[in-house]
């Protein structure tokens, strides 16, 4: 320390300042010496079991150490080396005074993680009011990325792109066995938090900790600001090809750790990787970050091929995932060509912020990765607006010669969205005649099945199983008063699975609550049965 540096600090103290950088006050960070040594011994068992359960197992070195402790007499010493074993390994210290008000003290641990993966810290827990409740957590950087959405048609934007970037962590606060969900209200002990970082490069975190509402200490001392050090993850090239071709091709890559923990994080992705899916679609030549550890990866392509499991070790080189993935069958030999024709640009838990659904390239990565050779991307009422830009009434410029992509609607969070949830396909025309907002459109389904018609498209219901599923019968022979989906038969009681079956279906669903109008009037080309 030189000269200046050590008259600054000499003058911070004489005005009242005794902490300075780098250095953990002898006031924030508790060393105890009056706790019960067996419930503490006992306490601290579990937290290493807990540890080796979360894949942190103590070193052989610091494990030989604690179990030669068992056999020290000297209850204080015992209680003295416990702390010096543990303390490292902290990210904070919280201090819990006879008040149940919470401050916290930054942690000597070494403050590294792993860009998308998973870093395990002890918190030490000082807890002078000798209480039991659960320990909470809160960071603003762990902050969800996205709001789901409220089924706004032209949502206001609450989260931006900046906000995201400051949204960079997630973190647990693991209690499942052999932890308990609570504190122990013992004055020492110790809790594990699990950190995961998106990014790599330094990065900053503020956490604050309470054990209720009302339990903060004053003057912001229940926050600590914490630089961490966030080393890029591995960089695993993906070279997955077509077993009887070899030709590359996009799959779905289903990744996880023995936690059963998902990779990437799906709370923290960015485009083009979904946060509402377990996989990620990857072509060969791309690459996906992962941290050293094992892996299992569920690697599949649609229900025409067969997926495969392999397993993955990350050590501190580069790896490469190689597969071949075999087709058990391939509907073109009969002229059959797969696809979906009811796809949502965010699946059904849409999000409005920091972005108003998936774009279109995103989705293309989707039907090729899910094999369609068709994918009709449906715009419906959450972010309508921003969503049908995408749609031209042509096969999107996306498309290639064996997969076509198309922007089509599905009439849902739309006026006569009570009716029955329509799919309108093959349209040349997204606005109904004479409105320019969601709310003009029509009340009821039948102008609107007419409409699409006219356009030469394809139209029908969506959810066609919402309302025209049959009763199931009771062992008694009457009907059930539930439907099929909802009915285990008992006792005697069979569904309703044998045709003709004269009974008249419920009609009070969203795929069926104007189907007989629309029938009559021959305004239906299909029936979804997506559900």
């Amino acid at each position: 320390m030189n000269f200046r540096i050590a008259k600054t600090l000499l003058a911070l103290m004489a005005l009242g300042f005794t902490c300075h950088v780098n250095i953990l006050c002898a006031d924030d960070w508790p060393q105890i010496d009056s706790v019960d040594r067996q419930p503490l011994m006992a306490a601290v068992e579990r937290v290493i079991t807990a540890l080796d359960s979360v894949g942190r197992p103590l070193s052989a070195e610091q494990t030989e150490t604690f179990e030669k402790l068992k056999q020290v007499d000297d209850d204080q010493k015992v209680i003295k080396e416990i702390q010096a074993l543990l303390d490292p390994l902290c990210l904070a210290a919280i201090h819990i005074n006879p008040e149940s008000r919470v401050k916290v003290a930054e942690g000597p641990a070494a403050k590294l993680l792993t860009q998308n993966g998973w870093t395990t810290f002890l918190l030490k827990v000082h807890n002078e009011a000798g209480i039991n409740p659960a320990l909470n957590g809160n960071s603003p950087q762990a902050k969800p990325q996205f709001i789901q959405s409220d089924f706004s048609a032209d949502p206001e934007s609450k989260v931006t792109m900046a906000d995201v970037k400051d949204r960079w962590l997630s973190f647990e606060l693991p209690v499942r066995q052999p932890m308990k969900d609570t504190l122990s209200g013992l004055l020492l002990e110790y809790r594990i938090i699990q950190i995961y970082g998106r990014d790599e490069g330094k990065r900053e975190a503020s956490f604050s900790f309470d054990i209720g509402q009302g339990t903060q200490d004053l003057g912001f001392r229940n926050d600590v600001a914490i630089l961490f050090d966030c080393r890029p993850g591995f960089k695993i090239s993906i070279d997955i090809r077509d077993a009887k071709t070899d030709e590359p091709m996009m799959v779905a890559l289903e990744i996880r750790d023995d936690q059963g923990r998902v990779y990437p994080n799906p709370a923290r992705r960015l485009a083009p990787d979904f946060f509402f899916h377990d996989q990620v679609y990857r072509t060969a030549g791309e690459s996906v970050s992962l941290p050293s550890g094992d892996y299992k990866v569920k690697i599949s392509r649609g229900p025409e091929y067969l997926p495969i499991t392999k397993t993955l070790t990350v050590t501190d080189r580069n790896a490469v995932l190689r597969a071949k993935l075999d087709r058990w069958i391939d509907p073109i030999d009969w002229r059959w060509f797969s696809g979906d024709h009811h796809v949502h640009a965010a699946g059904c838990s849409h999000y409005q912020n920091p972005t108003a659904g998936v774009g279109a390239v995103d989705m293309m990565r989707h039907v090729l990765g899910e094999d369609l050779k068709v994918g009709c991307v449906l715009s419906w009422g959450p972010c309508w607006y921003e969503q049908k830009k995408n749609f031209d009434g042509k096969v999107s410029p996306l498309s290639t010669a064996q997969y076509i992509m198309r922007y089509d609607v599905e009439v849902s969070g739309f006026p006569s969205s009570h009716a029955g949830h329509l799919c309108l396909l093959r349209l040349m025309e997204d606005d109904y005649p004479g409105t320019t907002k969601i709310e003009e459109w029509p009340t009821w389904t039948l102008p609107v099945l007419k409409w699409g018609q006219r356009q030469g498209g394809v139209v029908g219901y969506s959810h066609s199983g919402w309302g025209l599923a049959l009763p199931d019968y009771m062992p008694d022979g009457s009907r059930a008063p539930i439907l099929r989906k909802q009915f285990e038969p008992q006792n005697g009681g069979r569904a309703a699975d044998k045709l003709p079956d004269y009974a008249m279906p419920r009609f009070d669903g969203i795929g069926a609550n104007e189907f007989v109008v629309a029938v009559a009037h021959e305004a239906c080309d299909f029936v979804s049965t997506v559900d």
